[in-house]
């Protein structure tokens, strides 16, 4: 049976930094299945403070595409547990600079929802260089 791997992410473009997390995320296990949750556009630019210049469909489209990616979904648009109760991922891998609201209670709401799903960070890839924020 799969492993199933959740990561989030605006993946406003993909680049190097974005594979590198899909490959970590998929090195975690022996037999992944990698959920890809790509973050709304009302979401996003309430955290970061602008819109994506890509929609959330297309954005989700282009991470479902990738061959790394076994399925990419959509966040939720209040809150973020409801699709993660969803999906019951048995892991969900942190990017290195992902912190915020949402971090912060993840493992006390995860463990709320009677989910048995582990959490852990991956590394940064080149963060110097390959951040969307830098690219475009």
């Amino acid at each position: 049976m799969k492993t199933k791997i959740m990561i989030f992410g605006t993946f406003d473009i993909i680049h190097p930094g974005h594979e590198s997390l899909f490959k970590q995320a998929r090195a975690l296990v022996e037999d992944p299945y990698l959920v890809v949750s790509v973050g709304r556009d009302e979401v996003v630019e309430r955290i970061k403070g602008f819109r994506p210049r890509n929609t959330e469909e297309v954005r989700r489209g282009v991470v479902a595409l990738h061959p790394l990616v076994d399925q990419a979904i959509l966040g939720d648009k209040e809150g973020y547990m409801e699709h993660i109760k969803a999906e019951k991922p048995d892991i969900i891998a942190l990017g290195y600079d992902q912190k915020g609201e949402y971090v912060n209670s993840l493992e006390r709401d995860i463990e709320n929802a009677g989910l048995p799903t582990m959490i852990t960070r991956l590394q940064a890839y080149q963060p110097e260089r390959y951040k969307t924020s830098k690219l475009v």
